[in-house]
């Protein structure tokens, strides 16, 4: 049976391939066995012993299964179709097999359990992932398969799972929904558990754009952070859990009353320092408390030389990052800061708040970075490509796939700003709409960085066929050389100094060089044409 339906299939590729309007050879030796071979396994609740498989896997012609009991013949199902047998009450090892078109196979082993019992030692998991999504997991004995209801829909059909398997699924809306999972053997009685999640509008925490030389940074992604012992003592009254949220780590405090976070090998210098800065997100903190403590010269808690401030922050924002930025100088108990060995965070109502945690750093705002200035040309006389100030033209990217640099879109201070770090050149195209400038007298942008030593600036026009490349391209190049540092250069550079730059009603080009290569770090907003 299993011979006649290789050479049927065959027999089929082979008036497949004849009907092609090309000669083509087909290698069935370089055809690949097939792939994650596994099967989903229903039971009919009648105590009847009905067992469904619909059999799955990848690169598949063709299943066979052998039952595992006293049924030794197989049987053949086609991808996509189901076959039902009928067992009696136990555990059986059942053989799924995959085979190819060319005769490979790979198989699976999986276990099918038939009881007519309700299920027992019970234990679904369910965690809350990024973006109103849960994952669902379960365990039991006697369980044949589990179904999932996740309470957002009426009428709701279950999803089918099997042990071991992760189920996946985003919620439209917050809110707090039901979840119940029901674990389900041959037997008509079933065992199920409910648990109430609650899904926040959280999304990663906000982009720190203090320059990394003014940054101590305990936690955060953005800077090289120095060693700490723990980020949860053994006498806090906490729970924490490391999580990823959009591929950010987070800190997550749940049962919050207060937490220890220790630095005692490596007490931190932050006599230089002017700020503290700590990132939190909550939906159900009415206060929340930052206290810092130096354990002085001896680096010993309570050993005479210690000192220490708490600060207070009474109804935070809920349900969005509030980014706390404390002047030391607030703290005005910690008369020293150069050994700073804890820092203890406290949420209330005491036990009961969750708390989300990223971006803790000490840091000096001497030469930190604020919002760029707001442009004061009039509208009418401007063709903006980025700025808040101004309806900007259609821009394709602001890195095309040929850049030597990293692009973060942030906000400073509200403001909407591009970075470009680990600068080395980064083309920015207008391809599908070029910009026609010709009525235009000057380009602007402002930059600002704090380690860039020259900045250059190209503008391309593609000419009429609008290619690049296509002979009538004109493009010139200004170089500005060192730059200040720390604060917002505004650059207003008339097209007249773009001396190569022969025609301008197609520009479709606009390329940043930084140096040193590939080392610095450029904020960039307003850019635009005007006249």
């Amino acid at each position: 049976m299993k011979n006649l339906k290789l050479i049927l299939s065959l027999f089929v590729l082979t008036i497949l391939l004849g009907c092609s309007d090309e000669n083509n050879d087909v290698d069935l030796d370089a055809i690949n066995a097939p792939s994650n071979i596994s099967a989903l396994t229903t039971i009919t609740q009648d105590n009847s012993g009905n067992v469904t498989f619909l059999p799955k896997g990848e690169g598949v012609t063709q299943f066979e299964i052998y039952f595992g009991d006293a049924t030794t013949a197989p049987v053949f199902v086609s991808p996509g179709g189901m076959i039902t047998h009928k067992y009696k009450e136990g555990k059986f090892n059942a053989k799924i097999i995959g085979l190819t078109v060319n005769g490979k196979k790979t198989e699976t082993i999986q276990e099918v359990t038939v009881s007519f019992l309700a299920p027992t030692n019970f234990e679904p998991t369910i965690t809350i992932g990024s973006n109103l999504s849960i994952n669902v997991t379960a365990k039991a004995e006697l369980e044949t398969f589990f179904q999932v209801y996740f309470g957002d829909v009426a009428n709701e059909v279950p999803v089918d799972f099997m042990e071991g398997e992760v189920i996946t699924h985003k919620y439209l809306n917050p809110g707090t929904y039901q979840v119940k999972v029901v674990a389900l053997s041959g037997g008509v009685a079933t065992t199920e558990k409910t648990q109430s999640v609650t899904l926040t509008n959280l999304f990663a925490a906000p982009i720190p754009t203090i320059p990394a030389e003014n940054v101590i940074s305990m936690f955060s992604d953005s800077y090289t952070n120095v060693p700490v012992d723990t980020w949860r003592t053994s006498w806090s009254q906490a729970n924490l859990e490391d999580i990823d949220i959009s591929g950010n780590n987070t800190k997550k405090y749940s049962a919050l009353n207060f937490v220890g976070i220790e630095a005692t090998t490596k007490p931190i210098n932050a006599s230089a320092m002017t700020f503290f800065h700590i990132d939190i997100w909550s939906s159900d903190l009415n206060e929340f408390k930052v206290k810092l403590v130096d354990f002085g010269a001896d680096g010993t808690f309570a050993g005479g030389d210690d000192k220490e401030h708490e600060i207070t922050i009474s109804n935070p924002e809920k349900e969005k990052w509030i980014s706390l930025d404390l002047p030391l100088s607030s703290f005005t108990g910690l008369t020293t800061r150069s050994h700073i060995a804890q820092l203890i965070l406290v949420g209330a109502p005491s036990g009961n708040t969750t708390v989300y945690v990223d971006n803790v750093f000490f840091y000096n705002k001497a030469g930190s970075i604020t919002a760029a200035p707001t442009p004061t040309e009039a509208a009418s006389k401007v063709i903006s490509m980025f700025s808040d100030a101004y309806t900007n033209v259609q821009v394709d990217t602001w890195r095309t796939s040929w850049s030597n640099a990293t692009l973060t879109d942030l906000s400073i201070d509200g403001n909407a700003t591009k970075k470009y770090s680990a600068l080395n050149f980064v083309g920015i195209e207008a391809t599908t709409t070029p910009i026609n400038a010709t009525a235009m007298t000057h380009f602007h942008t402002d930059v600002w960085s704090s380690d860039f030593t020259q900045f250059k600036i190209k503008l391309v026009d593609f000419g009429a066929d609008g290619n690049f490349g296509g002979g009538d391209d004109v493009e010139h190049e200004i170089t500005i050389s060192s730059p200040a540092k720390g604060s917002w250069v505004s650059l207003d550079i008339p097209l007249s100094s773009f001396t190569g730059l022969t025609t301008r009603a197609h520009i479709a080009q606009l390329i940043y060089v930084g140096a040193p290569s590939g080392n610095n770090t450029v904020y960039i907003d307003n850019v635009y044409f005007h006249n």
